[in-house]
């Protein structure tokens, strides 16, 4: 459970440990609003939605072809700094004899994402559901996003974009289903 006080109280401290008097004007409410930002930043830690229920409404539906959802925005909070990424999804699966609605697609995404992360589990852990849900012919899950933990510190090397793929049943084993994946994503 999400301890908004604690939060707080962390914050207060670090901004005293940066030198600042947390009780000035321009302070006073930031310990307050950052509690808030992270818990929208990351509803899931405490998040009521169910794995099993992402993706829980499906349709049988026969169709043999490619069903792809491009350019989903996604932002997380990388784990190591605390700092953002942001970035689009990719998502795409050839279904076994069930589809779901796109929207339920985006809602994956979100829901892996709004916890503290790195960019390679949440590439997995999206392709993972929609296989285990939907038991399709294949997935293929394409994240491209921007690091700030790598663009405004450290080496601060900014426009620098990080791909990451999970590709699972015939998106790994077929060739042509793989290029026409990142065909369409155009991504060749």
């Amino acid at each position: 459970m999400m301890d908004l006080k604690k939060i707080e109280d962390g914050f207060r401290l670090v901004l005293e440990g940066l030198g600042e008097n947390p009780s000035r004007e321009g302070l006073q409410k930031t310990p307050a609003r950052v509690a808030k930002m992270y818990s929208e930043l990351l509803c899931n830690i405490d998040c009521e939605e169910e794995e099993k229920d992402i993706l829980a409404t499906q349709f049988v539906e026969k169709y043999d072809e490619m069903i792809l959802l491009k350019d989903i925005p996604v932002t997380s909070i990388c784990e190591h700094h605390f700092l953002p990424f942001t970035g689009v999804a990719h998502l795409a699966y050839v279904p076994g004899n069930r589809i779901v609605g796109l929207s339920k697609l985006a809602r994956a995404v979100d829901f892996y994402a709004r916890r503290p992360q790195v960019q390679e589990r949440l590439t997995t852990q999206i392709a993972k559901l929609i296989n285990d849900s939907l038991e399709p012919q294949g997935v293929g899950v394409v994240l491209e996003c921007i690091h700030t933990c790598m663009t405004i510190r450290g080496v601060k090397k900014t426009g620098s974009v990080m791909f990451t793929s999970k590709l699972i049943g015939s998106f790994k084993s077929n060739a042509t289903t793989r290029a026409e994946f990142f065909s369409m994503i155009g991504k060749h």
